[in-house]
């Protein structure tokens, strides 16, 4: 080999050299979050602050895109699709559990189930309360609960759609309580069911602490009882339902997830960022500025509670039954 090829050679096997470099370094270019719900939802208001503070950590652009349709599903079918490289994430909710009992009781094949995902962060959870209408006479859960047994069909409640995050939490406190025969009004999403109680075209609805305060406050809207584990800190008078008698827990909650297959030193790569996101005066501070009070979990607590969350839904979607 004369001098010219032996300086050619060298100088392609470093371009190759640096290029498998460059292909193995994560992350390389911009980084996607799929928003699975529309535009102003409590996944969008999470979702881009923590977009915003990752960017820097991350050194890349970090987009949040609207992937929104039936009920969270079609963004979770297109992350589930997405190549598993870490540059495609999700945002969903709750939801994202109950997709494939909610098939299976229909008899259809799951379009996605939880294998399809990795869990990378929670980012809030907000507790879920039990609101009546004001002009109603219930002042306590007790009182409620006792009514509702009395003249169950009397009472309306409403939801934003069926098996969601406010229908299963009424579904919970029925069995619970041994409740059967209530009137159920699912609407389009969780506004509209708070905008059906407000005008008292149903009696009562479960919603987050952040959706209805101001409703609360303004005296038009009655919590009786909060399926948080502990009492909201802006609402320290409303009860517990554990506090109540009853073992339920709730909450609507936002986290971010990878493609199953996303190789694990990406998956790394990915939640120690997100830790230090979650962690930052920014994305606390905003999420103080929409009312949510801190919950960050961190992968391996997250894990953990997903499990637990999804085995709740998971029943109560099998006790609810076909409907709708």
């Amino acid at each position: 080999m004369d001098r010219r090829q032996f300086v050619i050679g060298s100088a392609a096997a470093a371009l190759w050299s640096h290029e498998a470099a460059a292909q193995e370094a994560f992350p390389s270019r911009a980084i996607t979050i799929l928003n699975a719900f529309p535009p102003g939802g409590a996944n969008d208001l999470v979702t881009r602050p923590i977009a915003t503070v990752l960017e820097p950590i991350l050194k890349q652009p970090v987009v949040v895109e609207t992937k929104a349709g039936a009920a969270g599903s079609v963004g979770a079918q297109v992350a589930a699709n997405a190549k598993p490289d870490g540059y495609t994430l999700l945002s969903h909710n709750n939801g994202l559990a109950g997709y494939a009992e909610v098939d299976k009781l229909f008899a259809r094949q799951p379009k996605t189930t939880r294998a399809d995902f990795i869990p990378l962060a929670r980012l809030s959870a907000d507790p879920v309360l039990l609101l009546v209408n004001d002009q109603q006479p219930w002042k306590t859960l007790e009182e409620f609960i006792a009514d509702a047994k009395k003249q169950p069909d009397k009472i309306i409640y409403s939801s934003g759609g069926f098996y969601g995050a406010s229908h299963l939490p009424v579904a919970m406190i029925e069995h619970a309580a041994g409740i059967k025969g209530m009137r159920h009004l699912p609407t389009a999403g969780g506004g509209p069911a708070i905008t059906a109680v407000l005008g008292n075209n149903a009696q009562m609805t479960t919603q987050t602490v952040q959706a209805s305060l101001s409703h609360i406050k303004a005296g038009k809207l009655r919590a009786l009882a909060s399926y948080g584990a502990t009492r909201s800190k802006a609402l320290p008078d409303v009860p517990t339902m554990k506090e109540k008698g009853f073992d339920l827990e709730y909450y609507l909650w936002v986290g971010l997830f990878a493609p199953k297959g996303t190789p694990a030193a990406i998956v790394s790569t990915l939640t120690s960022a997100i830790d230090k996101a979650g962690a930052s005066p920014q994305f606390t501070t905003a999420m103080a500025n929409i009312g949510l009070e801190p919950s960050y979990q961190s992968a391996a607590d997250f894990t953990k509670f997903w499990d637990e969350d999804s085995r709740r839904a998971e029943e109560t979607i099998r006790q609810i039954g076909k409907v709708g």
